[in-house]
């Protein structure tokens, strides 16, 4: 106990999430044969490598007080643009090509922003919006044609799942690990540096950070473009994994990337989580996402079921755990000050 006292919100956030996650791989290890092996590793890192860049920039924008429905759309636009233009100028750099990707994502999140941030439109409203208009481009640029992997140099697509180094079964692949070392500069762009660190402020407190001095506009602003630029990254990476890409690209990520960042422990209502959270959730919304899959008692519409489940009571037990702790430290924190003193005689 002493030692579950000294840990912070957040490190008991992971730690439950880590113990989420082990529960249900040994669940689905006793329903589904050969199910823990390398194989199984191998498919979810390659998988949720798309949706961990998604939700790391979903987190953002969430932190901020807000939200980004239109990730999907950006995806999709975003993966058939930058196949149209490796396509068109095979001998781009692939440092060129991924920049492009993260610069047309940061242009749509910073339409987002504009939006929300200076027209003071709802950021559900306004995602709502451009999810459809987003959408509807995709159909105009794609004109009823589509990009498939004859069309792509092998480079690209070779890269997701090309082997850096294996432990034992486990291969780590190179779209895995650029996802794990995005997020993990994320998560140390939060935790030490003011400017990221001004996202915290603005969801925990708006007004307070205002009188601090914080721009709230330009944050909340920041937050969508970094966010777009990061689900640009995800549409780069989902070009390369699937090659083939048509208009109906990245439809549902809006769901999961949601279901990611709420799972793992990012506060709906702003102002706490972290990306190591969105990124535990992402593995373990994967993992339950594939292991339906496989679980013959289990239909397609039961899966979509289950993942609105699983974000209800995510929110449901962190809006719980959250008042208790906060309630439990309030009463140790006044404990001394209530506690008598002693008599002192002479």
């Amino acid at each position: 106990m002493g030692l579950i006292d000294r840990m912070g919100p957040q490190t008991l956030r992971l730690l439950a999430l880590l113990i989420v996650l082990a529960l249900v791989l040994g669940f689905f290890a006793t329903q589904i044969p050969n199910y823990l092996s390398g194989r199984l590793f191998n498919r979810i890192s390659s998988a949720v490598a798309i949706m961990a860049l998604i939700a790391c920039g979903q987190t953002l924008v969430i932190l901020t007080r807000n939200i980004d429905l239109s990730v999907g759309s950006i995806v999709g636009f975003v993966a058939y643009a930058t196949g149209m233009m490796i396509h068109q100028f095979p001998e781009m750099h692939p440092l060129l090509l991924v920049a492009f990707s993260m610069l047309l994502g940061g242009a749509f999140g910073a339409v987002n922003g504009v939006l929300v941030a200076y027209a003071r439109v709802p950021a559900i409203i306004v995602t709502l919006g451009t999810m459809a208009i987003f959408r509807s481009m995709l159909v105009e640029l794609a004109d009823g044609t589509s990009i498939n992997t004859s069309m792509l140099p092998g480079w690209l697509v070779n890269f997701p799942n090309q082997r850096l180094f294996e432990i034992g079964e486990l291969q780590f692949r190179a779209g895995f690990v650029t996802a794990l070392a995005v997020v993990l500069l994320a998560h140390v762009a939060l935790s030490r540096l003011r400017p990221a660190r001004k996202l915290y402020a603005v969801g925990s407190n708006p007004e307070a950070a205002k009188m601090a001095g914080i721009n709230t506009r330009a944050t909340v602003f920041w937050a969508f473009v970094l966010a777009g630029a990061l689900t640009g990254l995800a549409g780069f990476m989902f070009l390369a994994r699937f090659g083939n890409i048509t208009v109906v690209a990245g439809l549902g990520f809006e769901l999961q990337s949601v279901a990611a960042a709420v799972v793992g422990g990012v506060n709906i209502f702003g102002g706490s989580g972290l990306v190591l959270g969105a990124f535990l959730g992402a593995v373990l919304v994967n993992v339950i996402d594939t292991s339906l899959v496989r679980w013959q008692l289990v239909t397609e519409f039961w899966r979509e079921a289950v993942l609105g489940a699983l974000i209800l009571t995510s929110v449901a037990v962190d809006q719980v755990v959250m008042r208790r702790l906060t309630r439990l430290r309030s009463r140790k924190r006044a404990a001394p000050a209530e506690t008598p003193a002693r008599e002192v005689r002479p």
